[in-house]
């Protein structure tokens, strides 16, 4: 592929606007050499305005969304796409979410623009674990954990029930609830079947991988350790 196209599928821009960025000397070697856009050089070696490319497609990172934000590239009112480089919503192939948090709904968010990679995540078959801790309007009632574990919950409007989730309590109002299965709105549903309501909602894990101290608002790229971790459900 050549170099305009590749620098222009990583969003930093058209091919004409690429084209004159070589032009201005802006696309160098780490040396600070200035590149042109026929020349053969790999993805590593190319600078622009001093820093590394994005990595290639392939790409995938780990965000800890913020309460207020949507999952979306088209909704009015702010968007997780608002929290990471401008160019990163215009990379080919896309950049999308592994699943999605709703507006309410704060915690880790996998985005990849890796189709197989994002599959073989939200496969049933994958069975990766999901957890959530949820804040509770009422006190719990002391049977959720067998109900939620029983695998025959089901839902309003559904007609199969639910796989066995598991609950962990904390205190009266304080759980984590673990789940298998991404259905809508999961979390919430099964405490209103109990009869309560969820006042506040955070993802802290998928598989063995956790957000660790990355603050709200802020994102970070996986590596390959990390997906290992994911899959693996290491710590």
């Amino acid at each position: 592929m050549k170099l305009v196209k590749t620098i222009a599928n990583l969003g930093y821009g058209s091919r004409k606007e690429v084209t004159m960025m070589f032009r201005e000397g802006r696309i160098t070697d780490p040396q600070g050499e200035v590149l042109y856009a026929d020349d053969a050089v790999t993805h590593e070696v190319v600078r622009i305005d001093g820093e590394p490319l994005d990595p290639p497609a392939g790409m995938t990172l780990m965000l800890h969304k913020p309460l207020g934000y949507t999952c979306s590239t088209k909704d009015h009112g702010r968007l997780i796409y608002d929290l990471l480089p401008s160019r990163f919503r215009l990379r080919s192939p896309l950049l999308s979410s592994v699943g999605r948090l709703d507006r309410d709904t704060s915690g880790l968010l996998l985005m990849t623009d890796d189709g197989a990679l994002l599959h073989r995540i939200v496969s049933p078959k994958a069975k990766l674990s999901k957890v959530y801790e949820a804040t509770l309007a009422q006190d719990l009632r002391g049977d959720e954990g067998a109900l939620f574990a029983s695998g025959t919950l089901m839902l309003e409007s559904e007609t199969t029930p639910l796989a066995p989730a598991e609950l962990e309590v904390h205190d009266a109002r304080h759980a984590a609830l673990i789940l298998t299965e991404g259905r809508y709105h999961q979390v919430r549903r099964m405490f209103a079947a109990t009869g309560n309501h969820v006042d506040a909602l955070h993802r802290s894990r998928i598989g063995g991988l956790s957000l660790g101290d990355l603050p709200a608002g802020a994102w970070r790229l996986l590596d390959a350790g990390d997906l290992d971790r994911l899959f693996g459900g290491g710590a």
